[in-house]
């Protein structure tokens, strides 16, 4: 088994000081996408989240009316989906047999469409709320044309045996049993965090269940920048449940052989992507132009 770190959306929103927490409040802070992409050997290609998709790249619109202007996303210079970086890597589209999410907001699920013929693994009352759009929080996370193309769902519900003491889903439909979800609500009704066994430990995709280093370090957002600690809140569905997550990770971060990182952390990121060995895709090899992981 392979891992490949991939920044699937970088987001240069103002104000460095209150997101990344340091440098200039109105210099340009920076935010990714952290994807996983799984070399496994009997099972394909596993993308862990997808970032957001080529179709958003070409019309930011599909992202809502403020996201796409406020996190500076860019076509040209910010951000590149994960189809290109996955054929950058020499592996075709028709490769990827598994996308596996933390949750289906817009930029962690926006990629489904680059591999319609993959299975979709995610929890189900994840995809009720994502399908159902009731209440305002669900109508500005997610969004229809991202989910048009019919994807081929694989929900999962059932716990089995715990996994270093939490509730966990052993065994999803066609995986290895390497990777793991592990519920974990509170950003949204059906979050996981999704676990994979690399054979030399164990990586901890935590998705949105905490968004700075931090967390894993303390169990709560004291460390954490404000602009990030305001946003955590106002989006969770369930703040009391969130509080409780960070309180897990900091204990499961405890063990030698566990690394958690959440989704969009640049710190965490950079970190993993140079400890892993995974080379940085050629910017070139974007349709959409020239592509910078800086944000100036």
């Amino acid at each position: 088994m392979r891992v490949y770190h991939l920044d699937c959306c970088t987001m240069c929103p103002r104000g460095r000081r209150a997101v990344n927490g340091e440098g200039s409040l109105f210099g340009r802070a920076r935010l990714v996408s952290h994807c996983l992409l799984i070399e496994t050997d009997t099972h394909g290609l596993v993308l862990v989240d997808t970032g957001i998709g080529t179709d958003d790249v070409r019309d930011t619109r599909r992202l809502g009316p403020v996201f796409g202007r406020a996190m500076a996303i860019d076509a040209t210079r910010t951000h590149m989906p994960a189809l290109p970086q996955v054929e950058a890597l020499g592996f075709r589209r028709a490769d990827v047999r598994h996308i596996v999410l933390t949750h289906l907001d817009f930029d962690h699920a926006g990629g489904l469409s680059d591999f319609p013929d993959a299975k979709v693994h995610v929890h189900a009352k994840e995809r009720d709320a994502a399908l159902a759009f009731r209440t305002f929080n669900q109508k500005q996370r997610y969004r229809a044309v991202q989910f048009a193309h019919s994807p081929a769902w694989e929900i999962y519900e059932a716990l089995g045996e715990p996994w270093r003491g939490l509730p966990s889903v052993r065994q999803l439909a066609g995986l290895p049993p390497e990777i793991l979800a592990l519920p974990m609500p509170g950003h949204t009704y059906g979050h996981a965090a999704i676990a994979v066994d690399t054979g030399r430990g164990w990586l901890v995709h935590a998705g949105d269940a905490y968004f700075h280093q931090s967390v894993t370090e303390r169990g709560d957002t004291s460390g954490m920048p404000w602009a990030l600690r305001g946003v955590e809140r106002l989006i969770a569905v369930d703040y009391n449940q969130v509080r409780a997550n960070h309180r897990t990770l900091a204990e499961l971060a405890k063990h030698p052989d566990v690394t958690i990182f959440s989704a969009h952390d640049p710190v965490e990121y950079e970190r993993l992507r140079a400890e892993s060995g995974s080379f940085r895709v050629p910017l070139r090899a974007c349709a959409s132009g020239t592509i910078t992981r800086t944000c100036r």
